[in-house]
């Protein structure tokens, strides 16, 4: 079993001695692509870990870019979260209902924003679910919390920065897509957007890191993982994948590991396929 650490990924054992800790807030931040045909928010009215609050990916992002769910402006964040009563000494933990998918691009959100004291459930509400554990569908009680926020801008790269270490090589740009759509064999799931991957990076599919349970592989495994796909850890890298949120999967894989010198394309394929003046790699 994975050990906890609540700043990056805690178990359900863990998660349950915590529950009714005071400054403890839990976020379902079940996210699905639409060919799964599943409502993460009607999934959550449902049933939910008791006190959870719902995270939408959607609407807590800048909704005046036309790629899907961008990081927001700090003042939407600060806002939202103060609705959601998610403020400065609160420890996080966020789940999704696929086991581990888009809970992580949660954690780099709020990582993100200069708060570390966040951890995703490991094999999210499934394993929850799967060992019988409580749940509920009513509504938390909330009430407005402060929040402090100092963006953290290493952690994010856009497609100019992401163009040059394509060209340089002085970052290692690692993709979480499957891959067949790394090598252009299968369409995009966005319409518009062109087949391949960025040059020069390297494909390490999400799924690799993750056990059959959906929990997060150990380190020792994680780093395997990342040697087979012709990563070099020596190297600064940048992950990315369909438009930033299983590229998170990976900078949550790599902070486990200890390496902390990654950032996140956070337009990703689905900024880099609209462009006809960059260059897209297939095969």
């Amino acid at each position: 079993m994975a050990e906890s650490d609540p700043k990056t990924l805690v178990t359900t054992d863990w998660l349950e001695d915590h529950l009714r800790d005071p400054d403890l807030r839990i976020l379902d931040a079940s996210w699905y692509l639409p060919g799964d045909e599943r409502n993460g928010r009607a999934e959550y009215e449902k049933a939910h870990i008791p006190g959870a609050r719902f995270f939408d990916i959607d609407e807590v992002s800048d909704l005046r870019s036309e790629m899907p769910h961008m990081a927001p402006p700090i003042e939407k964040f600060m806002s939202r979260m103060r609705k959601m009563g998610v403020g400065d000494g609160h420890q996080i933990v966020v789940y999704d209902g696929s086991g581990l998918f888009s809970a992580a691009r949660v954690w780099w959100l709020f990582r993100l924003m200069g708060k570390s004291d966040i951890a995703v459930l490991d094999g999210g509400f499934p394993k929850w679910l799967a060992e019988g554990r409580e749940v509920e569908d009513l509504p938390p009680i909330v009430r407005d919390r402060h929040m402090t926020v100092s963006r953290q801008n290493h952690l994010i790269k856009d497609v100019t920065q992401v163009a040059a270490a394509s060209k340089l090589g002085d970052y290692e740009i690692v993709d979480a897509r499957a891959p067949a759509r790394f090598e252009g064999k299968e369409p995009e799931p966005r319409p518009g957007l062109r087949s391949g991957h960025i040059p020069n990076s390297k494909n390490l599919h999400y799924r690799l890191v993750l056990n059959e349970d959906g929990t997060m592989k150990d380190p020792a495994a994680l780093r395997a993982a990342f040697e087979a796909a012709g990563v070099d850890l020596s190297k600064p890298a940048i992950t990315t994948c369909g438009s930033g949120v299983t590229a998170a999967i990976l900078s949550l894989a790599m902070e486990r590991m200890g390496k902390t010198d990654h950032a996140l394309y956070d337009g990703s394929w689905a900024e880099w396929g609209m462009y006809d003046g960059l260059a897209a790699a297939t095969g």
